[in-house]
């Protein structure tokens, strides 16, 4: 294929989507979408239509973002030095035209002329949503301003774009940096099997016989941290992990510091007090106060029950070790936290791992989600990006293809971490004269690998995030807008987390888990014993895992607020987070250099953190009622479908919300689901 990532086929070549095609295929893209501009700039104010204005600039990127995504999706699962460099040679010129699409004076000035025709004024449901959401974009990235200001403005975005690239790639490349090849096996004294056998799999796939290898990433790091009785294992691993973006030649410092002042920059040239409330101007939230207000009046919720839990801990500790109560080091929480928990109730996490096959965990949640949202999901035979990946299909019960996704489950060193979904391709529902379109998706992770011939068996909290990114998943696959920029994940981003949070409550229900929660070798399901220690266990420790991520949130709104003259990052931290942290005998440096939730994109999550929270308030509430309805009603799950997952950003999700729920959002069903109140 001359032009692999300009394909329009619903089949991926992903052998021909190499790194020598990136260069030429985006800049053939690019000029593909400013013809297209440059038509509807043509039009007069008496030629303009919906059909050659309105709907015409809605699909005038296509093809750019179909080939782009391609591109940065290959980025993030098969990252190499030939593909770093020639993304990193468009990158600047696909950041300017797609920041001054919506500065292009010409084109906003058919739309407008459009909007001022009868046809406008007639427009109802989602065409008139199209047509006020696009005015919106045009108008929140500066149209109206000078002609000086729109060029610094595409400047600022072209040079945010560049060194948010260079962030993630220190992050991945300082966490790749490091690992630990360990010959005494007395120096993991308490390492679960399962993991003493991963490790031992990962040296010597890197040709160490007899030893065992440990690395940053989360499948590997975490489980040393909660289980090694060895302080100085745990010590040295910690350690490391407080390396990554902070060491030479990987240091983000200078890089947070500058995407701050261009992310101010950028605002108050568009006419805002700070990056905060441009970003939220169109999420629920609607501006900085409210989000910010969201977080505080949590942490004042649930400040004295974190308090109490972190002198509990150091209690423990100084019990269990004959010793006087004293603040803590950072690398002995975790593994205190486990012990505690595991001697509160009789309950260790690892004893679950043999009922999570990862194969099963799938197959159990694709039934789940062909009971209560009436599909069908099979796998399917179609090339890969690398032999891990699964495809499947999605169809209605009717039959109807509804959609396509690929799954990409394990870590590898040219993979970034964490775990995401993304779409590839957006489809339309069907019309008069017009079949459905399928959409393509994908979900990724980075969970425990399978070794050496046994299966991958996963954390619950592993299994969590799979049911979270299916979330996201079926958001984007169940669209029935017609509208491809209003279907899907492209919501509100405060709303666009409450069908991934939803689906994580699936994994704590006894029917559900029955469905998957099988022995790897017995198939017996998990003892009731074992389940009730579970549930009780569930919200261990549970104000100060909330406080965690209230804590992110505050980082996020207090670094992007930041202008004094200290660049003294750890200082300015250490005041932000003041009431959010627990007193610890070493400070941990701050994670904002690896925290690529706010700094590895020009926007992401920047002032957006506090999302998480705001919508497991709705995932919490709007759980409550397949609680009371039956957890795998298909009454509830089919109106959840048509109601929320369906209907993309055609409606304000507030609307949304009020149309599944009948009424707003209770804040108290998270308290209560979290033992809080």
């Amino acid at each position: 294929m001359n032009q692999p990532f300009l394909t329009t086929a619903f089949e991926i070549p992903w052998s021909a989507l190499t790194p020598e095609h990136v260069v030429a295929d985006i800049r053939t893209a690019i000029a593909e979408a400013k013809a297209n501009l440059e038509q509807i700039a043509a039009l007069s104010a008496g030629e303009v239509t919906m059909e050659n204005t309105l709907l015409a600039f809605e699909s005038s990127t296509d093809a750019l973002n179909t080939a782009w995504g391609l591109v940065a999706h290959l980025k993030s699962v098969r990252e190499s030095a030939p593909l770093r460099e020639a993304y990193n040679t468009v990158l600047p010129e696909v950041t300017e035209f797609m920041s001054g699409i919506y500065l292009n004076e010409p084109v906003w000035h058919a739309i407008k002329a459009f909007s001022q025709t009868p046809e406008a004024a007639a427009l109802t449901g989602v065409r008139k949503r199209l047509l006020d959401e696009t005015m919106a974009d045009f108008r929140q990235s500066g149209i109206d301003l000078p002609a000086e200001q729109k060029a610094r403005l595409v400047q600022v975005q072209a040079r945010l774009a560049e060194v948010t690239e260079k962030y993630g790639e220190n992050v991945l490349d300082s966490t790749n940096a490091w690992d630990w090849i360990l010959t005494d096996p007395a120096l993991l004294d308490g390492l679960p099997p399962s993991n003493l056998d991963a490790a031992r799999a990962s040296a010597k796939a890197k040709g160490h016989e007899n030893a065992w290898r440990l690395t940053l990433h989360a499948p590997s790091m975490i489980p040393v941290l909660e289980h090694v009785t060895v302080e100085q294992t745990r010590r040295t691993v910690w350690e490391a992990s407080t390396t990554i973006g902070l060491k030479e030649p990987w240091d983000n410092t200078a890089l947070i510091w500058e995407i701050l002042a261009l992310r101010r920059e950028m605002a108050r040239l568009l006419g805002k007090a700070g990056f905060a409330d441009y970003v939220l101007e169109r999420r629920m939230a609607r501006d900085e106060a409210t989000a910010l207000h969201f977080v505080e009046d949590l942490h004042h919720r649930v400040k004295k029950r974190f308090d109490a839990e972190c002198a509990e801990l150091v209690d423990y500790r100084a019990a269990k070790l004959g010793v006087a109560p004293a603040a803590m080091q950072p690398w002995d929480v975790a593994f205190w936290a486990e012990r505690m928990r595991q001697e509160k109730y009789a309950f260790d996490d690892e004893q679950l791992r043999p009922y999570f096959p990862i194969d099963r965990v799938l197959e159990g949640m694709f039934e789940i989600a062909q009971r209560i949202f009436a599909v069908r999901i099979t796998e399917r035979s179609g090339e890969v990006w690398h032999p891990e990946v699964k495809y499947y299909d999605l169809w209605d019960g009717s039959g109807e293809h509804l959609g396509s996704f690929y799954a990409d489950w394990h870590p590898r060193e040219d993979k970034r971490q964490g775990a995401w979904m993304n779409f590839l391709k957006t489809g339309t529902p069907p019309s008069p004269g017009h079949a459905r379109v399928p959409h393509l998706g994908l979900i990724c992770g980075n969970l425990s690998p399978a070794v050496e011939g046994r299966p991958a068996l996963l954390r619950h909290s592993e299994v969590e995030t799979i049911f979270h990114e299916f979330g996201h998943l079926i958001h984007h696959l169940f669209g029935e807008v017609p509208v491809k920029s209003l279907n899907g994940i492209h919501v509100a981003w405060d709303f666009v987390e409450l069908p991934s949070q939803i689906m994580e409550n699936f994994c704590w229900d006894r029917q559900c888990l029955d469905f998957f929660a099988r022995h790897h070798e017995t198939g017996e399901p998990i003892p009731e014993p074992l389940f009730q220690k579970m549930i009780a266990a569930r919200n261990f420790r549970s104000a100060s895992f909330m406080m965690r991520q209230l804590a992110f949130g505050k980082l996020d709104f207090g670094l992007h607020r930041h202008e004094g003259e200290t660049r003294d990052l750890e200082a300015v931290a250490e005041r932000i987070l003041d009431g959010y942290l627990a007193p610890l005998a070493t400070k941990a440096p701050t994670m904002a250099r690896r925290f690529t939730h706010l700094f590895s994109n020009p926007t992401g999550y920047a002032c957006g953190y506090y999302s998480y929270k705001w919508a497991e308030v709705l995932d919490a509430d709007a759980f409550t009622r397949f609680q009371k309805e039956g957890v795998l009603n298909p009454k509830t799950g089919r109106e959840f479908r048509d109601k929320i997952l369906s209907q993309g950003n055609s409606r304000e999700p507030a609307e949304l919300f009020r149309d599944f729920m009948g009424r707003d959002p209770d804040p108290e069903a998270l308290l209560a689901r979290s033992g809080l109140q």
